[in-house]
């Protein structure tokens, strides 16, 4: 039986994303938008003063960029090897071998999709008040979001850069409110003055500091994507990894000082029980009183913009990964299809839009709640999910250096890997051990194992279709983790895993 197993080519343009069209700016305006840095002052950051009651958040947000930047020490590494809008992926499959990569795609769909379609729960809420400020109406939750949910769908289907430019109005208005609401808190301290207490370790290492952590990796949720927009950036080489530190770095500056400039204004022994009273509405009080009202309308405002910006940055990483693996016939060959005119991956759009449509009508129709059953509950296990991914990715990473053999520093293949490895997994388990209270359910509540047992029943169900790949369709699997190759998937390939070696006949398995 002949050692190399190829599939017919199909065409460049039908299976390519558009190249060179994002430059850095470009990929950090999609990274920054998924992280929503004004939902997460606004939202994650009184919620955790609020109902976490730990001070010492600021110093948090900064423990958790620095386990980040580590990680990204291999992540950006792998991302000068090989450009795969599939990320995690793409290098799970290519460390740990390709079932574990097929494992990792289905938790990442999974992840990435439920983060997605739960922001349309909170489009509503953060519709409201504008609107009735600005016109005295109050439309139902649903009205707004399905109307969020058309202009989503319609940018997805539009070049890259277009997605791009939008979010860059969008992210540059919300970054300079959030700066302009830090400045009049810093610029009207509580009694107590100007108080460093939320940096001090004595108010960080707390009961409660393992829901703080999880919080704070919630933030930075889309830091990852960066990797994500590889195949359609300028150089990929240089574009990714300016991309991913200063992403990182940006949203780690951004929330450490607006969570401590919170604390400046309300006063550090008063500001868990101002957070668990006024809640999302805290930092927009301070800013009417601070700035006036034209200021809050306008902050309120762009916190709408913010959720949106989110939706399309999700949106369009969700798309790239159902091509990723459309491309690859992981997921049927329809969804590795770009439309020859914007380099979008349409067929994978439109299913995204399909499903945000289908669960927009389901709560609507049921009346579930719209803000902790739909945004909270799913955006906090599409997080968790991605946690789990970026854990596992960093072990992928030491064995992927490990089995090929190939040069790079020790720091970048093995020492940052392992630390940032040790660091998620910690981080995991407090996850689990606070998952009732990231839910807001009670402590006996099933939901606190339901969400975070979806993941691993996904993982084990890919990695079952990827043995099952391995045994009935050869050449499939031999697509898997190779990116823009898999077009020409021949398979005298490099050991990735539990594969055989380089020549070894990959069709006799």
């Amino acid at each position: 039986m002949s050692s190399t197993v190829t599939s017919q080519r199909p065409s460049n343009v039908s299976e390519a994303l558009a190249r060179g069209r994002l430059g850095v700016p470009s990929v950090v305006f999609f990274v920054l938008s998924a992280a929503a840095p004004l939902t997460v002052v606004a939202g994650v950051v009184t919620t955790g003063y609020g109902v976490i009651g730990v001070l010492g958040i600021p110093l948090a947000f900064l423990a958790v960029a620095a386990v980040l930047a580590v990680f990204s020490a291999g992540y950006v590494a792998m991302a000068r090897r090989m450009a795969n809008a599939g990320a995690f992926y793409a290098y799970v499959a290519r460390g740990l071998g390709r079932p574990a990569g097929v494992g990792a795609a289905w938790v990442a769909l999974l992840a990435y999709n439920a983060l997605q379609v739960g922001l349309y729960g909170t489009i509503g809420a953060a519709a409201t008040p504008v609107l009735d400020r600005l016109f005295g109406i109050t439309p139902q939750w649903w009205l707004v979001a399905l109307v969020a949910w058309a202009m989503v769908g319609a940018l997805g289907l539009l070049r890259v850069d277009i997605n791009g430019m939008v979010l860059a109005g969008l992210l540059c208005a919300e970054i300079a409110i959030i700066v302009l609401f830090d400045l009049g808190q810093l610029s009207n301290p509580a009694a107590e003055g100007v108080s460093f207490a939320a940096f001090s370790p004595d108010n960080f290492f707390v009961p409660g500091v393992g829901a703080v952590l999880v919080l704070a990796i919630l933030g930075f949720v889309g830091f990852e994507a960066s990797v994500v927009f590889s195949e359609e950036s300028k150089d990929p080489k240089r574009t990714v990894p300016m991309a991913t530190y200063l992403s990182v770095a940006i949203i780690g500056v951004v929330y450490a000082l607006s969570s401590w400039s919170m604390t400046v204004a309300v006063g550090p022994d008063r500001i868990v029980e101002e957070a668990g009273t006024q809640s999302i509405d805290l930092i927009f009080n301070l800013a009417g009183a601070h700035l006036g009202d034209t200021v809050l309308t306008i902050g309120q405002a762009l916190f709408l913009t913010s959720v949106l910006a989110a939706m399309i940055s999700f949106h369009n990483t969700t798309a790239r990964y159902a091509f990723a693996l459309g491309r690859e016939r992981v997921l049927p060959a329809v969804f590795g299809r770009t439309s020859p005119v914007t380099g979008a991956p349409r067929a994978a759009s439109l299913a995204q839009s399909a499903l945000g449509l289908a669960v927009i009508l389901l709560y609507a129709v049921n009346g579930w709640d719209p803000v902790l059953q739909l945004f909270f509950w799913l955006g906090t296990s599409g997080g968790f999910g991605v946690l789990l991914l970026i854990a596992t990715t960093a072990i992928a990473i030491i064995m992927y250096f490990a089995r090929s053999g190939e040069q790079e520093t020790l720091w970048r293949r093995l020492i940052a890997p392992a630390i940032a490895a040790v660091a998620l997994i910690a981080i995991i388990v407090l996850a689990v051990q606070n998952f009732a209270n990231l839910l807001g359910v009670a402590p006996d509540s099933p939901l606190r194992w339901i969400f975070p047992a979806v993941y691993p029943v996904a993982a084990v169900l890919g990695v079952l279709w990827g043995v099952v790949l391995r045994r009935s369709r050869p050449d499939t699997y031999a697509r898997i983790g190779l990116g823009a190759e898999s077009t020409a998937a021949v398979v005298g390939l490099p050991s990735m895993g539990d594969e055989p070696p380089r020549h070894t006949a990959e069709a006799r398995r």
